[in-house]
C-alpha cells in the first residue's frame, strides 16, 4: 500500500503514483520491460478492507483496471486494459503470513508464450522473494 516504499525496493517500476478520482483512490504504474519491448502501464482501483474473522485479522486489498480520462496513454509503452488482483493476508500466529493471491493481466502486444513463460518462471518467484524481504525491512523501518 506504501507507494514510495515501494519504489525503493521493486527495481522494475518506472513511475508510480496514486490519485483521487471520482471518490476511488486510483494508481498508476508503469513497469519497465527489458529491450525490445515496450514498457506496459496500469490504471487500476485499488481498495483495501481490514476484516475481523473470528479474532483473526486478515487484510485484503483488491486491484481492478479501469479508466481516468485523466491520465493518457503514452507514446512506446503499452496500457495493459485487462488487470484484476485480489490478495489476503493472515497471521501465521507465529512471525508469518498466510497469504492468498489472485493476479491476472493481458500485457498485450506480441510476446511469444514461451517468452511469458520463462519470463514467470524466473521472474515471479524472484519478485515474491524480494517483496518478503521488503515486508521484512519496512517492520523494522516503522
Amino acid at each position: 500500500m506504501d507507494l514510495d516504499y515501494r519504489k525503493q525496493w521493486d527495481e522494475y517500476i518506472e513511475e508510480l503514483y496514486q490519485l483521487e478520482h471520482n471518490g476511488d483512490t486510483v494508481v498508476y504504474w508503469q513497469v519497465k520491460y527489458p529491450f525490445p519491448m515496450s514498457n506496459r502501464d496500469y490504471v487500476y482501483i485499488r481498495q483495501r478492507r481490514d476484516l475481523d474473522l473470528n479474532g483473526s485479522k486478515i487484510h485484503v486489498i483488491l486491484a481492478q483496471s479501469t479508466f481516468v480520462p485523466q491520465i493518457a496513454e503514452r507514446s512506446g509503452v503499452v496500457r495493459v486494459n485487462q488487470y484484476k488482483q485480489s490478495l489476503a493476508i493472515e497471521s501465521d500466529g507465529k512471525k508469518g503470513s498466510k497469504v492468498f493471491m489472485y493476479y491476472f493481466d493481458n500485457p498485450g502486444g506480441l510476446i511469444p508464450s514461451w517468452l511469458i513463460n520463462w519470463v514467470a518462471k524466473g521472474s515471479v518467484p524472484v519478485f515474491l522473494n524480494n517483496m518478503a524481504n521488503a515486508c521484512q525491512m519496512y517492520k523494522r523501518r516503522t
